[in-house]
């Protein structure tokens, strides 16, 4: 069958018309009508194949993805990537000088700068004869070095180690940022679980409590919700999860509240199915239906209504909106408190699913929220269906 299939491939390629191929050939020329343009490009396509590797940091894995494609850039013999600690990589000929590779690179780890190095070899035939090493800087420490080995050390090589190794750091530094990202985001939700638990795990157990002898099956019940619901705040692993999970919680969270606070607590909700599937990030709609309830409703008397509704605009986007019929607040006093002019207990959910959604998708997916004094609040969320580097996994 394998032969078949292969043969079949043939036969199309050989009955492709002579106006096609010419069309294709053209095309290539058009890539740079000048040696020095198709070098351009070919410079970049090969610069644009070692970035992703060296995206996740200084690793032997990143390292020896990258390495042909950078010695490729350096028109090099071989090339050796080391870290502080070890030899990451040696690619290239000569390979029985890899056991020397982190040796050479320690004075230039040590002293922070280029050495021109004179390489010992008795094969005559290996055309490893000189080194030059630079050093791989992220925030003016030096994290390793990149060594460029051939049989010259000339100008030109000196100078072309200086600037590749110049790009891996921009790499490294993105790696850096990615990094920190991910820590910051970690902190907040961090942040927003110390905001969710002492109050409402007061509260929740004070309710449970207070069914314990009047109606048993019901508390029992309601703590099997607390329990399922701070299993999912305080998880441990994954920025992002599903809005399906996401909406259970919320559905836990409002199971509790409304045995506290009984027929006072209406909740409507309107969900599409087709964006139940989509990635959201951990925590980022639970804070806006507290905020709802603790801000909105626990200060006024009589009734209060929550409407959750999350749609499919049919394109590439759903909406989610979050609404009470509460107190409402300031609109100036909300943009300070968004801004991070001014703290506010009320706020800090908000201000962090915010800032939290601006970091994952861009500003303009920011919250836009409708307030005013005794009007109520509307959150509105606005999220792409699918986003690069978004994953519920």
């Amino acid at each position: 069958m394998g032969y078949l299939v292969g043969a079949a491939v043939v036969v199309v390629l050989v009955g492709v018309p002579a106006i096609v191929l010419w069309r294709v050939m053209r095309g290539r020329r058009e890539l740079g009508t000048s040696p020095a343009e198709r070098a351009t490009f070919e410079t970049l396509h090969t610069a644009s194949l070692a970035g992703p590797p060296l995206r996740a940091g200084l690793t032997a894995d990143g390292a020896e993805r990258a390495s042909r494609h950078l010695r490729a850039l350096l028109g090099a013999a071989a090339l050796a990537i080391t870290d502080g600690e070890r030899l990451l990589v040696y690619d290239g000929a000569g390979d029985h000088h890899a056991d020397q590779a982190f040796e050479h690179a320690v004075p230039t780890m040590r002293e922070g700068r280029i050495q021109v190095l004179t390489i010992d070899c008795h094969l005559l035939e290996c055309p490893i004869r000189h080194a030059v090493v630079v050093p791989l800087t992220t925030d003016d420490r030096v994290v390793g070095t990149l060594a460029a080995y051939g049989q010259n050390a000339s100008a030109g090589l000196v100078r072309a180690a200086q600037e590749v190794a110049g790009w891996v750091d921009a790499q490294l530094e993105l790696a850096e940022l990615d990094r920190s990202r991910t820590l910051l985001m970690e902190a907040e939700v961090r942040a927003l679980r110390a905001q969710i638990s002492p109050h409402f795990i007061y509260n929740s157990l004070t309710t449970i409590a207070s069914f314990v002898r009047t109606d048993p099956e019901r508390a029992r019940e309601l703590l099997l919700e607390f329990a399922d619901f701070t299993r999912y705040s305080f998880r441990r692993h994954g920025e992002f999860t599903t809005l399906a999970e996401e909406l259970r919680s919320i559905d836990r969270y409002l199971i509790l509240e409304r045995a506290r606070f009984g027929d006072q607590l209406q909740v409507t909700l309107r969900i599409a199915p087709e964006v139940l599937p989509v990635a959201v990030p951990f925590l980022c709609l639970q804070p806006l239906v507290e905020n709802a309830v603790r801000h909105g409703l626990e200060s006024r008397n009589g009734v209060g209504r929550i409407t959750i509704v999350a749609e499919d605009d049919a394109g590439a986007e759903c909406r989610i909106s979050v609404e009470d019929d509460g107190l409402g607040m300031d609109p100036e006093r909300l943009r300070r408190i968004l801004a991070g002019d001014i703290p506010s207990a009320g706020g800090v959910g908000l201000a962090n699913v915010d800032e939290r959604l601006r970091q994952v998708y861009g500003d303009e997916y920011g919250l836009v929220v409708e307030t005013a004094p005794g009007a109520g609040t509307k959150v509105n969320v606005r999220l792409p269906k699918y986003h690069p580097g978004v994953s519920a996994r």
